[in-house]
């Protein structure tokens, strides 16, 4: 059975670290919030097996990779730049791309703005957003939308704050975002995204017990270490340029996803449950859609929790994009 190797290249000005493993088309795994590679562990030896390339980075920020400190270094364009110069760095033409969470919006920004080389696109719990030309900077909506309280995105913009809160205790802070967002936590124990302005973020979570079936000690042990070692600054700073990648990006209003696409979430995601309107209108803003799939009693943490259903799901579209090119 091959390993998954671990190596760092160079790419749009930083040092970035992968994992790899297969040979054939590449596919390149985004991971997001508080994650790295390793989230898709149990993804990386299938997606190889069946006849692939597989890449999944550190992205910016995060794990192994550099992590730049200014906080506009992380704009989408940067984080796109980053992608495109892997799949280069790799001596590829083109690749097929995944993402998942923060990875998701990164996933799509790279198949809008370089559909030459990204041929294919899978998104898992966030789906496709597209622009409008009338939207308002995001922090202005998320404050609309919280009222007298605050959603924890509006709450991740100061610097530093979060960052104090998370790393007190790494391993806490881990364990109750995993449980919290996950299909295993009961109906109120789950992440609410909306709390009061007295409250910090990790009041609007619950501690549990014992850790969900699919996230061992060893699994925390190893995210813990990683977090620990880069601290939340990186990690945070994508939520600290919504606006700027707002202001950024007019040109994208209206587009569409034009490339063969996948949808997967999860039954009790927090991602799916608010933003359903997208969701039930995803053929229309990507009209090469192959299939939109909510896996039942499923969170947030997808590719985690379900590892056997989202490896069907992603080998067999994998499979289906690259026998049609």
């Amino acid at each position: 059975m091959q390993v998954i190797h671990h190596r760092w290249v160079t790419t749009n000005g930083i040092k970035m670290h992968i994992a790899e493993q297969g040979q054939g088309k590449l596919v390149i795994l985004c991971h997001g919030f508080p994650e790295c590679w390793y989230a898709w562990r149990h993804q990386i030896s299938a997606i190889a097996e069946a006849g692939f390339h597989v890449v999944a980075p550190d992205l910016r920020g995060y794990g192994q990779t550099d992590q730049p400190e200014p906080i506009e270094e992380y704009n989408i364009l940067q984080l796109t730049s980053d992608i495109v110069g892997l799949v280069q760095a790799l001596n590829q033409e083109q690749a097929i791309i995944v993402g998942h969470d923060q990875g998701a919006p990164l996933a799509w920004h790279c198949a809008l703005l370089r559909p030459d080389l990204f041929k294919a696109i899978a998104l898992l719990s966030v789906p496709y957003r597209p622009r409008t030309w009338d939207s308002q900077p995001p922090t202005e909506t998320l404050k609309q939308i919280a009222g007298e309280q605050q959603l924890y995105v509006s709450y991740f913009q100061e610097p530093g704050q979060a960052e104090t809160e998370l790393e007190a205790d790494v391993r806490r802070s881990l364990r109750m975002m995993f449980y919290s967002a996950s299909g295993d936590a009961p109906p109120e124990k789950r992440w609410r995204l909306v709390f009061d302005q007295s409250e910090t973020f990790l009041d609007s979570l619950s501690e549990s017990e014992q850790l969900p079936s699919w996230l061992s000690e060893q699994d925390l042990d190893f995210l813990t270490q990683e977090f620990e070692r880069t601290g939340f600054r990186g990690a945070l700073a994508r939520y600290r340029n919504l606006d700027r990648d707002w202001e950024l990006t007019p040109f994208l209003s209206g587009a569409k996803l034009q490339q063969p696409a996948l949808f997967i979430g999860g039954e009790f995601d927090i991602a799916v449950t608010m933003n359903q309107d997208l969701i039930n209108q995803l053929e229309t803003a990507m009209p090469n859609l192959k299939k939109a799939v909510l896996l039942p009693k499923t969170g947030h943490w997808i590719q985690q929790e379900r590892p056997k259903e989202v490896n069907h799901l992603l080998i067999e579209f994998l499979a289906q994009a690259s026998s049609s090119e």
